[in-house]
């Protein structure tokens, strides 16, 4: 009794510093996309008194920035955060006049939004192809996982981590998993066949630093803002039965 009874007070303990629902996260993430749709930032809600707004790692004005351009979506995907309160937002827009693939970060405070960073990628960026990015994003699957197959956020995390870390360290071991594609700008590694992956190569001592992570284990996955060297990027990977599935990565060459 005593166990089961600490059990469950550390699991309130866990709800309770969460301060967040996955409908709440759900709803807010919805609030993002019609604001981004409309073209007018003051809409995303719950907004804190104060927050912070970021492209591309450096401080903006959310009233200026790609939020006050009305763009029509073509295609996004979310996760959601219940443990840091936060969600990422992938959005692809290929409307030929200016096609854009961004990448967002909302985290919480107090019950709302206090921090919004977005990588706004479009021409000129590594490998920008944002009719190739959607055709492959699209094809993907990235559903729930069945609950009793999810792996832990330890262990989405810990298959993120070893990713990143080759760049600066060849001996680490990386979980490829077998398919797994990697949707880089817009290249894609695979065929979508069962042969795919996404041990392709990577540079040599590079630094991925600075690394800020949202994690989903119901979809089995997590997005990692991070410093690539000087440039701001995010790798955002699905995890199987703790291997990589799915990367997928924004670089802004410009920042």
């Amino acid at each position: 009794m005593l166990r089961f009874s600490l059990a469950a007070l550390g699991l309130l303990a866990t709800q309770a510093a969460a301060q967040c629902t996955r409908e709440e996260l759900i709803a807010a993430t919805n609030s993002l996309l019609d604001a981004q749709t409309a073209g007018t930032p003051d809409t995303v809600a719950p907004l804190a008194d104060t927050v912070t707004y970021l492209e591309s790692f450096k401080t903006a004005d959310i009233s200026t920035g790609i939020l006050s351009h009305p763009l029509k979506i073509d295609f996004n995907r979310s996760l959601y955060d219940t443990t840091v309160c936060g969600t990422y937002t992938e959005i692809i827009v290929t409307d030929p006049s200016h096609p854009y693939v961004l990448g967002t970060q909302m985290r919480w405070e107090g019950g709302k939004i206090a921090n919004i960073s977005t990588l706004v990628t479009d021409q000129g960026d590594w490998l920008f192809n944002a009719t190739g990015t959607f055709y492959w994003a699209s094809r993907e699957n990235w559903d729930p996982i069945p609950e009793e197959e999810q792996d832990t956020r330890e262990v989405i995390e810990a298959a993120a981590d070893a990713y990143a870390d080759l760049f600066d360290d060849k001996s680490v071991v990386v979980p490829w998993g077998h398919p797994c594609a990697r949707l880089e700008g817009g290249a894609y590694t695979g065929t979508g066949s069962d042969s795919d992956s996404c041990n392709v190569g990577v540079p040599s001592g590079v630094k991925l630093v600075n690394r800020r992570k949202i994690i989903d284990p119901v979809v089995g996955a997590i997005d990692m803002f991070i410093d690539f060297a000087t440039v701001p990027d995010s790798h955002e990977f699905r995890v199987e039965k703790g291997q990589l599935r799915f990367v997928h990565t924004l670089t802004v060459m410009g920042g």
